[in-house]
């Protein structure tokens, strides 16, 4: 069964380097807006009415504020046919590390 591996900040740092790589962050707009690390804001709610958006990458890193809805997302693009074959990461611990 295909799985996501979960990272750390600095391992995002790295890995968003390389090339077809997405953060997909999973919080609100006003949350985005309010701070953010870079990559696409995509509201949770909202991630399979815009999975088409998702497919030109090849890896896919979810993240949000404590991970939790991170983790949900991680989870449901490997439910999705059109994602399932991705590498999926998600930001265990959430963005609130970069804050700091």
């Amino acid at each position: 069964m295909h799985t996501y591996t979960d990272i750390t900040l600095t391992e995002l740092e790295s890995l968003r380097q390389q090339p077809d790589t997405l953060i997909v962050d999973v919080r609100d707009e006003w949350e985005f807006d309010e701070f953010n690390i870079g990559g696409l804001n995509i509201p949770l709610p909202d991630l399979r009415a815009r999975k088409t958006e998702l497919l030109p990458f090849t890896t896919l890193i979810a993240v949000c504020t404590n991970g939790a809805r991170s983790r949900v997302a991680a989870k449901d693009f490997l439910r999705q046919p059109e994602l399932e074959h991705k590498t999926i990461y998600h930001l265990h611990g959430g963005i609130t590390e970069a804050v700091d």
